[in-house]
């Protein structure tokens, strides 16, 4: 067993887990089984879609439990695997029970009881990605941007993944109702056979950049096959056979990580027989150095700070108040991107399309965030946070766009709109772990996300539920042409323009930071 177990196949697990547990992001998709089955109005389907994004960020439990599961007090016990197991129990559970809703077999619940399902459905994202994204920052510490990106960015695909999956399995129009059971069913098993493969392994070999950028060609790679998959699908159509045919060749993509593993095991291994040396240990690079005091005497940096000595930190809540923003605004448009659609008058192929879309775009910014941002800060010292700053900028452009209401807004603002949302899901945990340190990165990483459905809850209902349903018919609260989000959309354009100022102040604020922290990564 131990032969396979190597920080590559790790990350080919958690890559797979990954690629299976972003259900949130495919909310649009049986948002309005969900409303019509339980009778909702928009402003009651956005309050209960809350739920699901304060599920998915809420994670100083996973947080605090990694820590203990990978303290090393515990010696051979637990480990990721356990962060897993727990999010798994909760997946099936949420899942399972908003589908036997959706479907009659239960009674349909009262609100706060179907909050409480969603709540589950989402709760288990923390879980995942604390075990996935965390650990891939600890096996390679030295290109944590790179490796959060590739997590994340996979992440970014999974709605797409799914509703391929979900295509295969129903065909082109589908049962939105089949589609929540799908849910439930298909990545718990997936998850429950690969979860035992991610484990810890702080090594650093000289060829880990060159099988990272391996695992960055397969996911650029997977990306634009799936981006071909859904222009096909909704310009041309696809039988019934060309779908399944297209998600099996999709399942082989994405078991190519597995050949990246088998390559960097034997490159590991020729290297360690011809010069008998071990695998170097990077456990020094992640105790904790002495502290960095700026002049206006904020602490900037207390590697593996707590959670409570980064709460005291000013950094902190310029981090939390611009993920307010991004992740807010964002989180807002992909839950009412159905809706949106409906208004103006997209077909439900051409609804799903966008879902899948939307996913690419997430992709791209996750993914190309990270890895860009490596790129700067490695050459030229650049903050991260001045990407945080732009992408927030372009977020703003995209609102702009969306608010428009002319033909094909939706699907450019889109584009501009997921690639920025995206970008703060790989910048903001990889800026967490160079502030604060590495060791309790899950539990700082996720109280900063909670930021998200706090701003969620006040975009979502407060601006876009109650604008809809002001403007929206009286008689079935439905509302057609660009009038219905045109006034919601232009306030978010505003929050994510104040996102990027504040990230801006995060940026020169740091800055000294940051050339520190690369001059001290290059000594090494």
């Amino acid at each position: 067993m131990e032969r396979i177990n190597t920080k590559w196949v790790a990350a080919a697990a958690s890559i797979w887990i990954q690629s299976f547990s972003g259900a949130t992001y495919t909310f649009a998709i049986y948002s309005s089984i969900l409303k019509s089955s339980q009778s909702y109005d928009q402003s009651t389907l956005d309050f209960v879609s809350v739920f699901k994004d304060i599920g998915g960020t809420f994670g100083i439990i996973s947080g605090f439990l990694y820590t203990a599961m990978t303290s090393k007090s515990r010696g051979g016990c637990g480990g990721p695997w356990v962060v897993v197991f727990v999010g798994l129990v909760q997946w099936f559970v949420g899942f399972f029970f908003i589908w036997a809703s959706v479907v009659g077999l239960i009674a349909p619940p009262p609100v706060p009881v179907m909050c409480l399902f969603v709540f589950l459905a989402g709760h288990s994202l923390p879980f995942f990605n604390t075990a996935n994204v965390v650990t891939a920052a600890r096996n390679f510490s030295r290109y944590g941007g790179t490796a959060v990106g590739i997590m994340q960015g996979f992440l970014g695909l999974s709605g797409a993944i799914l509703i391929q999956l979900y295509h295969a399995v129903c065909g082109g129009e589908g049962n939105p109702a089949t589609f929540i059971l799908l849910l439930a069913i298909a990545p718990t098993l997936v998850m429950f056979v690969t979860m035992p493969f991610v484990r810890v392994y702080e090594t650093v070999t000289t060829s880990d950049k060159k099988h990272l950028d391996g695992l960055s060609v397969i996911s650029l790679i997977i990306a634009a096959y799936l981006m071909v998959i859904i222009t096909v699908e909704n310009v041309l159509g696809l039988s019934r056979s060309m779908q399944i045919f297209s998600f099996i060749l999709l399942l082989l993509l994405l078991a190519s990580p597995l050949f990246v593993a088998v390559r960097a095991l034997r490159e590991e291994r020729q290297t360690l027989s011809s010069l008998d040396l071990p695998v170097l240990d990077t456990s020094a690079l992640l105790d904790p150095p002495s502290s960095i005091i700026f002049p206006d005497g904020d602490h900037v940096v207390a590697e593996d700070s707590n959670l409570l000595e980064a709460m005291s930190t000013v950094n902190f809540w310029l981090l939390f108040l611009a993920m307010l923003c991004g992740m807010g605004s964002g989180f807002a448009t992909v839950n009412n991107m159905r809706q949106i659609g409906e208004s103006l008058r997209y077909s439900s192929v051409q609804l799903n399309s966008l879902v899948s879309l939307w996913s690419i775009w997430n992709f791209l910014g996750r993914f190309g965030a990270g890895y860009v941002s490596d790129i700067f800060l490695h050459k030229y010292s650049w903050p991260r946070p001045v990407f945080m700053a732009i992408t927030l900028g372009v977020m703003a452009i995209g609102h702009i766009i969306v608010a428009s209401g002319l033909q094909g807004s939706l699907y450019a603002g889109s584009v501009l709109i997921g690639m920025a949302y995206g970008s703060q899901w790989s910048l903001m945990p990889t800026i967490t772990s160079e502030i604060f340190g590495i060791r309790h990165m899950g539990t700082i990483y996720f109280t900063i996300s909670i930021a998200g459905p706090i701003g969620s809850y006040i975009l979502s209902v407060k601006v876009i539920g109650y604008f809809y349903d002001k403007v929206a018919s009286e008689d079935d609260n439905s509302c057609f042409g660009s009038q219905c989000f045109r006034t919601s959309f232009m306030i978010m354009t505003s929050v994510a323009l104040f996102g990027s100022l504040v990230a801006s102040v995060l940026f020169f604020r740091t800055s000294k930071f940051y050339k520190n922290l690369v001059a001290k990564r290059n000594l090494k």
